[in-house]
């Protein structure tokens, strides 16, 4: 047996200016044929499972490729082919297919990534089944159900089960090719945009929705049943929650356990959604916290969040955070390419003046400014780290050529590429301890949590109305199909 596994994973704000180029999957490109193998080999990626599983079944492995790359705007077009293209390519002579796809993404030349993807996998191969891992975070589209045997999901956000995920898929893959079942899918759609801050799995409507899916994975007949919140902040028809069931030769009953969770998460709907405190009323909060701790403060910038696209160079959360006066901040990763090449030409102990932030197009920085600033130049590193987990555990990461500048108020961690703080290495392979600060202003929504929460004395959220606001308001849905919850009150289902 001769298994094709590849990895394409990209969510995609349309509403981003960070670009996508190739070049954005991975450190300067996707890793291709063996070093894709390696570099998901004994890792924690639903490709990793499709890996062990397939080498427990003792099959002929074929990984044309392994693409990652951070949220940002649309894939560029000569990229999205190249990937596709690669694993499209590669088919020939296959008995089966396992992806590991975020289900978001959206390419210059297609506003279904991975619906067309798998189309063309399944007109490669049309008697091959297919498996498929997404993110929690998937837009589910019919197009991807048309053409997948197998459809799970992570059932955790933050996203600590993505080798579950794909453990899951592979076996029911397995179970199929062997006659041990015959899964079939279904799914519902309610017109329902989620904030991502409403779709930790450890709480709320949320929490309620993943446990039913559970539960329902052990009636008889059903396989597998994922709760995708979808990722609002795409402007195609809809980016909206989903429930994915895989039954065992039963149609009707997948069909109705999907209706029966979306019905649930329909009568929980003001559940799924976030409304924002003003920035300074959250900078407040968290300045009112740290008199009451020696631990850090969390200020979640999570309205300029890398992992939902964000630019990572709006300055309005630290700027709130000076002008009331705040002191012991460390702040970052911040997205400032043209910083970081005066900070290197510097060189470190230099004492020097520069305008930081604000240089890319988005909703809140269009037309401000940079923020000047003057610091010591504390640190400069390639920006290379190993994550220890949970997520991504083992991956080396890359921010690009970082830099520390020290003023008075602030250390500040500029970066060459925008880069989620997944980790305490985030800031200790720049040679700053974050359990030493007072404050931690941090550019991330959820991924930091299970890292930095245990180090903190609190948690404030900020929303500093980037590209990644919850203020759904701040953007023109021009794709959308309408009436939608909660932009319209009078949706229903």
């Amino acid at each position: 047996m001769k298994i094709l596994i590849a990895r394409m994973n990209h969510e995609t704000n349309t509403f981003s200016p960070v670009p996508t180029p190739l070049e954005a999957f991975g450190r300067d490109g996707p890793s291709y044929g063996d070093d894709a193998y390696r570099e998901n080999a004994g890792m924690r990626t639903a490709m990793s499972a499709f890996i062990d599983a397939a080498k427990r079944a003792d099959a002929e492995i074929v990984t044309p490729v392994s693409a990652q790359a951070n949220p940002s705007g649309r894939v560029a077009a000569a990229a999205y082919d190249a990937i596709c293209q690669s694993i499209v390519y590669a088919a020939a002579g296959c008995d089966a297919v396992m992806l590991d796809l975020h289900g978001a993404m959206v390419a210059e030349n297609s506003p279904d990534g991975e619906g067309d993807l798998l189309e063309r996998v399944r007109r490669a191969l049309p008697h091959a089944p297919i498996a498929v891992s997404l993110d929690l975070h998937a837009n589910v589209t019919q197009k991807m159900i048309d053409n997948a045997d197998v459809i799970t999901s992570f059932k955790t956000y933050p996203h600590v089960d993505m080798y579950e995920s794909g453990e899951h898929a592979a076996r029911l893959l397995l179970d199929l090719i062997h006659g041990k079942a015959k899964p079939v899918i279904a799914w519902a759609q309610p017109p329902l945009l989620t904030h991502t801050l409403r779709s930790a799995t450890a709480e709320g409507a949320m929490k309620r929705a993943v446990d039913a899916a559970r539960e329902a994975e052990d009636e008889e007949g059903v396989l597998a049943v994922s709760v995708l919140s979808g990722f609002s902040l795409a402007d195609i028809a809809a980016p909206c929650i989903s429930v994915v069931v895989v039954a065992d030769g039963e149609r009707t009953k997948a069909q109705q356990v999907a209706h029966r969770i979306a019905r649930q998460i329909w009568s929980e709907r003001d559940g799924f959604v976030y409304r924002s405190a003003p920035l300074a009323q959250s900078v407040s909060e968290g300045a009112a916290l740290a008199r009451e701790t020696n631990k850090p403060i969390l200020l979640l910038d999570h309205g300029d969040n890398c992992m939902s696209g964000g630019t990572c160079d709006t300055t309005d959360a630290f700027e709130e955070a000076l002008r009331q006066e705040l002191d012991g901040i460390v702040v970052g990763p911040l997205c400032d390419p043209e910083a970081v090449a005066k900070l290197f030409a510097a060189g470190e102990g230099s004492r020097i003046t520069v305008g930081i932030g604000n240089k890319l197009a988005s909703v809140a920085s269009c037309g401000k400014p940079p923020l000047e600033v003057t610091g010591v130049v504390r640190a400069l590193t390639d920006g290379e780290y190993i994550i220890s987990g949970p997520t991504y555990t083992g991956q080396r990461a890359y921010m690009g050529r970082a830099a520390v500048l020290e003023t008075p108020a602030a250390r500040i961690l500029l970066t060459e590429r925008t880069h989620e703080p997944w980790d305490l290495g985030v800031f200790e392979s720049v040679g700053i301890d974050p359990r030493s600060a007072r404050f931690l202003i941090l550019k991330s929504r959820m991924y930091c949590r299970p890292v930095f929460v245990p180090i903190s004395g609190g948690l404030v959220e900020c929303d500093s109305r980037g590209v990644t606001s919850s203020d759904y308001g701040l953007f023109d849905f021009g794709n959308l199909k309408r009436p939608v919850y909660p932009l319209d009150v009078e949706a229903d289902y």
